[in-house]
């Protein structure tokens, strides 16, 4: 018997075609990419190539995305194969890591290649899960670093979720790798039927070919009586008063407030659903809510309802898990996390699952999820990129969600994502797709949204510091840069040039075409209407370059502004005086907070100053005083308001003029416009016409052309600059940067968006001689990143701590200014809005007091402390032996208590 008929033997099922047919290629010894629906039982490939090495004597390497699928697939190997045969790495755990068969995260794969592991020997196979998350604009890149350093001799076995450019994808592979198949399926195994949930009623989506005339009647009743903008979405340039953007308003954005008295009755409600779906048989039930608060809501909202939806043994059952995954938390942590609140809800079959729950209760969610005992959970998008939690049915309750920046509608590959968990194979014969109706829903535009089933495969793929430094501490210079040549966004780059190619011989026959119509018998017409083009562009260059001037000073002088500072708001929004109360130095630039003499407080950015802010005076404000207080609003108003009384305040001083030397540049070519002979034509402004056209066509041509060399080499020429920087500041030897130095060896080992701002600390002392609260106040500023306004103004717990900080920013600026000089982007400042917390927790607070001084979910202190722990071993190993690296040991030893001990495995 053959190898795949042996292992097809170990299944009670038999494998579907595109499963035997990827099974065959890694049989004949190619690498395969496997591109599959959600549930489709792609694993199954990545399975047979464990059991490949198993026979054959090599090893295997299982990468994940996230720790918790890495543990889910640890356990499921475990069960097929024994403890003896199989390990888990995940960067802070390590179990039997020399066996044959290894799952780890793809940061552990990278960061053992560029270290040489003695682990790779006879590294047979790696499997790849999940590998669309090289999409990832955070952590795609390691995808691809991982995929081009591997040696040849590994066999490549990658799996992906269903993607419109899979065969794309799969000739890079092919390029890099070599020989590597293409596997596409777009049938589910569990068919997936589409419903929209109208009032208490569940509606089918399709009637027979088309959409369901039941839907498109209400619609339209929905819509009777409307002016005919109504179902559009207001922004600033529409009729009537302002409101914001929310998506297109084809699946009920902007038009729903204006619709909701009249169509309330058809807006289901959350408890009356998830009973539907019971009477119908159609649970467990994933309920997809684009906000942790609203699925927080939702859980009290059925369990105020009284909603029961588990058997006795069930909640005896769901009790038993719920006390064993929070078995390590203390009674005080117990009831700060609310815990008595989670298990009612729990133990009735309802619960939530989103980035902000604490890890322990999400792995007691999934594990009681998966063993078909709870019933419902009410989960944000991110529940689709995670572990393996199929459903019977997905509910969406809406099709708008925040991406960031706006309201915006879910794109087709969202939705194919998020739908794509419902139907469980061998359990289920068919899975349910439940959008909820919403004001201004269009029926036709959700049916096409559900028809479309695949999105595009998009590089994220940048070279860092750190990556620098290891490619060419691994491969040497030259090297690497052919190496970074091979990655799939520059392949992506060099597929579009092509057609912008097109675009520009076009755009440049067409302007000659038009400088042909523009011909003047008076002179030379194209040398005219070229001087009067640019005039037009010397002026719209200094108006810029004034813009830029004034927002760069605007931008410094905010920076510098410290509480107390007394400074006049020119924007008609927030005019008049105010004080800082909190410079706001974290994110993306400043954005201080001020209190007005009325007591408001606003949030001001670079775009409320038309001019730098001057400090026109100063007054105390109290150390702790706090915004939420309306008692210390109101006394640091009255003292404002005394101070402008009392004290000359000077207002800024009025913009100054355009710069001489470009008027009087712009003055000497209209003195030459007008000497010249078409000046005088006539027809001179019918000639404009098509002189217009023709530049216009120019520059779009132009435009294409500076695309194109961009996109040419991008990749390479941008790895030149880091490497251009690492070498001015001593990272890369001076001869070129052909070697690694002691600095640069130092940086290879710390990975985090700011590493080299955390080298260059190294190097100069920031760390040295902090106690270890002090040192994780500090190293949260490196790794932290707020979500939306804080509800209190961010400082530093000590003076000592905010003296290092000050030095780690003047760092981060200097960095910044050596990024700027070598035409690189810089990176977002250091925010320190986690300092305080991370300092009370490492210093023994308990729990309830560093929630409430940081304002963060449970899950959310977890995830961050559990960064600074990350950064602090990385620091520890980059330090070496010596005062800093024992005090990073003793960070670590402090912050792994409680709640962040507890569920290591969990993202």
């Amino acid at each position: 018997m053959d190898s795949l008929a042996s292992f097809r033997a170990q299944y009670p099922f038999a494998l579907d075609d595109y499963q035997v047919a990827a099974c065959e290629h890694v049989a004949a010894g190619r690498g395969v990419l496997v591109a599959a629906p959600t549930g489709a039982g792609k694993t199954v490939v990545g399975e047979f190539a464990v059991f490949l090495a198993l026979q054959s004597g090599r090893k295997c390497f299982y990468t994940t995305p996230i720790k918790a699928l890495s543990n889910q697939k640890y356990h499921d190997l475990v069960d097929r194969h024994g403890e003896a045969a199989v390990g888990l790495l995940t960067g802070d755990t390590s179990v039997n890591g020399e066996a044959p068969v290894v799952v780890m995260t793809t940061e552990v794969l990278r960061n053992m290649i560029y270290a040489g592991s003695p682990t790779l020997a006879n590294l047979g196979y790696v499997v790849m899960d999940e590998v669309h998350y090289l999409a990832d604009r955070f952590r795609g890149a390691v995808w691809e670093e991982v995929i081009i350093s591997l040696a040849e001799s590994v066999q490549l076995v990658a799996l992906s979720a269903t993607v419109s450019n899979a065969e794309e994808f799969g000739d890079w592979l092919s390029e890099v790798r070599g020989g590597v198949e293409v596997v596409v399926t777009e049938r589910r195994p569990v068919p997936l039927y589409q419903h929209v949930m109208v009032g208490r009623r569940l509606v089918e989506l399709f009637g027979g070919d088309d959409v369901n005339p039941e839907l498109l009647r209400l619609a339209r009743e929905e819509s009777r009586g409307q002016r005919d903008d109504s179902r559009r979405p207001r922004g600033r340039s529409g009729n009537g008063r302002r409101t914001s953007a929310y998506g297109s308003g084809r699946y009920g954005g902007a038009a729903a407030r204006e619709r909701q008295d009249a169509s309330r009755h058809l807006v289901p409600r959350r408890d009356a659903t998830v009973e539907r779906l019971a009477a119908e048989g159609l649970l467990p039930a994933i309920y997809f809510i684009f906000s942790r608060q609203g699925c927080d809501t939702a859980v009290g909202q059925l369990a105020n309802s009284g909603l029961r939806l588990t058997t006795p043994a069930e909640r005896r059952a769901l009790a038993e898990i719920a006390a064993r995954h929070t078995a390590g938390l203390s009674p005080s942590d117990l009831a700060a996390l609310e815990y008595d609140r989670f298990l009612a809800a729990f133990c009735d079959g309802i619960a939530a699952h989103h980035a902000g729950l604490l890890p322990a209760f999400k792995e007691a969610v999934e594990e009681g999820f998966t063993g078909g005992l709870v019933k419902v959970v009410f989960a944000t998008e991110t529940l689709a990129l995670g572990i393996n939690m199929p459903a019977r049915s997905v509910v969406l309750e809406k099709l708008v969600k925040y991406n960031g920046e706006t309201h915006a509608d879910i794109t087709a590959g969202e939705y194919t994502q998020l739908t794509g968990r419902a139907g469980r194979r061998g359990i289920d014969v068919e899975g349910h797709a439940v959008v909820s109706w919403q004001p201004g829903l269009d029926p036709r535009a959700l049916a096409g949204l559900a028809s479309r089933r695949t999105y595009p495969l998009r590089s994220s793929f940048q070279p860092t510091y750190n990556m620098a430094v290891n490619l060419v501490a691994t491969v040497g210079r030259e090297r690497a840069r052919g190496l970074l040549e091979q990655s799939f966004a520059q392949f992506q780059s060099d597929r579009g040039v092509v057609g912008l190619a097109h675009t520009i011989a076009a755009n440049r026959s067409r302007a000659a075409r038009e400088w042909a119509q523009a011909a003047c018998e008076a002179g030379d017409a194209a040398a005219y209407f070229r001087l009067r083009a640019r005039i037009s562009a010397v002026e719209a260059e200094a108006a810029r370059e004034r813009r830029a001037d004034r927002r760069a000073e605007t931008i410094e002088a905010l920076r510098a502004l410290r509480p107390g500072d007394i400074i006049d708001i020119p924007a008609r929004r927030h005019r008049g005086w105010a004080v800082v109360v909190d410079p706001g130095l974290g994110g993306d630039g400043p954005t201080p907070s001020v209190l007005t003499p009325d007591r408001q407080v606003k949030r001001l950015t670079a775009l409320d100053f038309p001019v730098p802010p001057v400090v026109a005076g100063r007054i105390k404000v109290p150390k702790h005083f706090d915004l939420r207080s309306a008692a210390s609003r109101r006394n640091l108003g009255a003292a404002l308001l005394s101070r402008i009384e009392h004290g000359p305040l000077e207002a800024p001083a009025a913009e100054a003029d355009a710069d001489a030397d470009v008027m009087a540049r712009v003055a000497g070519l209209r003195l030459e416009l007008k000497a010249h002979p078409v000046h005088r034509c006539p027809d001179r402004e019918v000639h404009a016409r098509s002189a217009e056209a023709a530049l216009r066509l120019e520059r779009d041509a132009d435009a294409a052309q500076r695309q194109v060399e961009r996109r040419t080499n991008t990749i390479a020429v941008r790895f030149d600059r880091v490497c251009s920087v690492l070498e001015s500041l001593g990272y890369l030897s001076a001869d070129g940067g052909q070697q690694v130095t002691g600095l640069g060896r130092m940086l290879a080992r710390i990975y985090s968006e700011l590493d080299l701002v955390t080298a260059e600390a190294v190097r100069d002392g920031v760390f040295d001689g902090l106690s270890a609260p002090q040192l994780a106040a500090v190293l949260s500023s490196l790794v932290y990143e707020a979500r939306g306004d804080r509800r209190a103004p961010a400082r530093m717990p000590d003076r000592r701590s905010e003296d290092a900080q000050l030095r780690l920013r003047a760092i981060w600026r200097q960095v910044s200014l050596s990024e700027r000089d070598h035409r690189l982007p810089s990176h977002d400042e250091p925010d320190i809005g986690f300092a305080e917390a991370i300092h009370g927790w490492t210093a023994g607070a308990e729990l309830s007091d560093v929630l409430y001084l940081s304002g963060l979910t449970a899950g959310d202190f977890v995830r961050w402390a559990r960064q600074v722990v990350d950064a602090a071993g990385q620091l520890a190993d980059a330090a070496g032996p010596g005062p800093l690296r024992d005090t990073c040991r003793e960070l670590v030893f402090r912050v792994r208590r409680g709640v962040v001990d507890a569920a290591p495995l969990e993202d």
